[in-house]
């Protein structure tokens, strides 16, 4: 049985007042879906982990991917920068062995020399390649997912316009992967897919500028009003907004020498 239609007006109001701390995205079940990388991205972190002694999750979000990898090493640690998701993560996190460490994700990692063998994120905001390096002992490995590049762009760029050719380039593996050699890591392998998204009503559109801050910076219902009412005539008449999302797969071992 189909759901009864709601106005524009309900669902952007139910969206706006959500909580959008954490890195769950369960509020989106039936209103938004993505495609999955084939890798499976939770079950190698978990196996990177059973074989680490020491490591560090960067940028955790809310911890939630991280918790899913559990159980961790001797020493787990995790970094995240918005003071939401530090608490979030932090109960979370806690309780499964895991420290949680409010750091700015800008250099330098609040960390010594190489304190970890495994360093580990999904999704970072920022890549610091050089202080990855530092923090990683000399045959250590850091083991990611990134966001790839021209990420979500049809979403974004109906909001914004058309973005400059050099946001289009922005986190190219390709260059991704020049940048960590530059800071002494060795490639062990890379991979990117280009995943399906769909958004079936706006309130989950609201909800994930909101939570995205970086796709639509700028972004408040006030601001895009007009945009958003012009979505969300286009997802009455079609159905749903198509965007695709894109995902590295990025694996970097430490040089001994």
């Amino acid at each position: 049985m189909s759901r009864p239609s709601r106005s524009f007006d309900e669902l952007v109001a139910e969206a706006a007042a959500v909580d959008v701390s954490g890195w769950d995205f369960s509020w989106l079940d039936g209103r938004a879906t993505e495609q999955r990388p084939s890798w499976g991205y939770a079950r190698l972190l978990a196996d990177r982990l059973r074989g680490a002694r020491a490591a560090l999750d960067v940028q955790t979000g809310g911890g939630e991917v991280l918790a899913s990898a559990a159980p961790f090493p001797p020493v787990m640690v995790a970094t995240e920068s918005w003071a939401p998701n530090v608490a979030v993560a932090t109960r979370l996190l806690h309780p499964l062995g895991a420290v949680v460490v409010a750091d700015p994700d800008e250099p330098p990692l609040p960390f010594a020399d190489a304190a970890f063998d495994l360093v580990t994120s999904r999704h970072p905001a920022t890549i610091w390649w050089e202080e990855l390096a530092r923090v990683l002992q000399p045959g250590g490995t850091y083991f990611a997912q990134h966001v790839g590049p021209e990420s979500a762009f049809e979403l974004i760029e109906f909001f914004t316009g058309p973005l400059p050719e050099a946001n289009h380039r922005g986190r190219h593996p390709d260059d991704e992967t020049r940048d960590a050699r530059a800071a002494g890591l060795d490639i062990v392998d890379v991979r990117t897919e280009r995943l399906r998204m769909e958004f079936f009503d706006i309130g989950a559109v609201v909800y994930i500028l909101r939570k995205v801050i970086w796709w639509v910076p700028d972004f408040t219902v006030d601001r895009y009003r007009d945009r958003l009412l012009a979505l969300h005539e286009l997802i009455e008449r079609e159905g749903a907004f198509v965007a695709c999302s894109s995902r590295t797969l990025i694996e970097a071992r430490k040089s001994v020498a």
